[in-house]
């Protein structure tokens, strides 16, 4: 079970946001305290149902991340949606084999799941999930591996090959270190030894022949993870899943993700049932 403790914050970022509810999870499945923010709409009712978007942050960044980089108040005002955004530490969202105090996917579903239905109103209709880059990759794979939880689902830059050299050639170019790597092999295991593809949503779709719902993903052409992007939406093709794949310029930054988080909620807001 988890303790849950609520507060009431102001958020520091460079946007200019109501205060906002903040939980703290000591939880049986991780290590380290979750922490978790999350944004209603000023039209937000208990007589009413709210569609609600779990948004997911990159490796290295922390739940903060989405409130830093866009204005999830005003989002959430205009699409009267409620925003979750928790803490996935650098646990690429999975279960690990090897380190049971990094069991993310147990801790999102039995815990943070039950207390956001719990504490709000909820379309369960209409729930969705998106991310950017470590994020990107744990959205698809819930909606993936949970298709009845979730309506649709999104990623940006997403992260979503997991591949040994490619993703050391992205520690290097982000942080002159195998950081990320080494991170990884601590959930999963040496890359020598294990299969690390076995995780890669073009696996994950592969071993799931019945998953057949649409879902947005998109990358800048200067982004380093812009290849992952290609083998998702060839393999999607090839699976006949209808996907919408936006390519458009730009790299893995705060810019970029600034702008293309616009198009996942207008995507989420097509899809409301």
């Amino acid at each position: 079970m988890f303790k849950a403790i609520l507060l009431m914050v102001g958020l520091f970022t460079t946007h200019s946001i109501q205060a906002q509810e903040k939980w703290t999870f000591q939880s049986e499945y991780l290590a380290q305290p979750d922490t978790v923010l999350v944004f209603r709409p000023k039209a937000y009712s208990e007589n009413e149902k709210f569609p609600l978007v779990y948004l997911l942050h990159g490796y290295s960044e922390n739940y903060k991340q989405w409130s830093q980089t866009t204005d999830l108040q005003k989002l959430a005002d205009q699409y009267n949606f409620i925003i979750v955004t928790p803490d996935g530490f650098t646990s690429f969202y999975i279960n690990s084999s090897i380190n049971k105090g990094s069991r993310y996917e147990d801790f999102f579903f039995r815990e943070l799941v039950p207390k956001v239905h719990q504490s709000f109103n909820i379309d369960e209709k209409n729930i969705f999930i998106s991310g950017l880059s470590m994020g990107g990759y744990g959205a698809l794979r819930y909606f993936i591996l949970h298709p009845d939880y979730f309506n649709t689902a999104g990623s940006t830059s997403g992260a979503l090959e997991i591949n040994y050299p490619n993703f050391q050639k992205v520690s290097q170019l982000f942080w002159q270190t195998n950081r990320m790597t080494e991170d990884l092999a601590k959930n999963i295991g040496n890359p020598k030894t294990e299969n690390w593809n076995a995780y890669s949503i073009s696996t994950l779709l592969k071993q799931n022949p019945d998953f057949k719902k649409p879902f947005l993903f998109d990358c800048g052409t200067e982004d380093i993870l812009y290849p992952n992007s290609v083998v998702l939406k060839a393999q999607a093709d090839r699976l006949k899943i209808p996907v919408t794949f936006i390519s458009q310029p730009g790299s893995h930054n705060t810019e970029y993700w600034n702008k293309s988080i616009a198009h996942h909620f207008v995507y989420f807001q097509q899809h409301l049932n």
